[in-house]
C-alpha cells in the first residue's frame, strides 16, 4: 500500500502532487514496471500452488479481500497500465471476480455504503501517471 500511495507522494505526503509531479512520473515508472508485476505475480504463483480457488486453497480468508481490493484500487488508479498487467495475472483476475461475486459483498459493491475511489485515499487516479 505505501509503495501505492508514493507514486504520487514520493517525496512527502504533505506536498502535493503539483509540487512533486517530475518525481511522482519517474516513481510510477517504476512501480509499474517493476513492483507492481513482481507483486502480483506472486500471488499468481501462491493461486497457482494453492490448489484451490483462493490463496490458501478452497476457502476464502482475509488476504482474498485484501488482494481483491488491490486489485480494485489499481484498476481505478491505473487503468491503462492494469489492462496491460490482467494479461499476465489470469488467477489474480479470477479471484478478484470470483470474491466480487459473492453475494455479501456485490451486496456491499453495490450499495450507498461503499464509498467511491477518490482523489483523496491511497488509490488515486492521475492521467499523466497512467503509463
Amino acid at each position: 500500500m505505501v509503495e501505492i500511495h508514493d507514486t504520487h507522494h514520493p517525496i512527502s505526503g504533505g506536498l502535493y502532487l503539483e509540487d512533486q509531479r517530475s518525481e511522482a512520473k519517474r516513481r510510477t515508472t517504476d512501480f509499474l514496471k517493476n513492483r507492481a508485476p513482481k507483486f502480483l505475480h506472486y500471488f499468481e504463483r501462491v493461486l497457482e500452488r494453492s490448489g484451490g480457488t483462493y490463496l490458501l486453497g478452497r476457502k476464502l480468508v482475509y488476504a482474498d479481500l485484501s488482494l481483491f481490493q488491490i486489485v480494485e484500487g489499481l484498476r481505478y488508479a491505473f487503468p491503462k497500465a492494469m489492462t496491460r498487467l490482467e494479461r499476465k495475472m489470469p488467477r489474480v483476475v479470477a479471484l478478484h471476480d470470483r470474491v466480487a461475486k459473492r453475494p455479501r459483498i456485490a451486496a456491499y459493491l453495490a450499495s450507498e455504503r461503499r464509498i467511491a475511489f477518490n482523489e483523496q485515499g491511497i488509490f488515486r487516479y492521475y492521467k499523466e501517471l497512467d503509463a
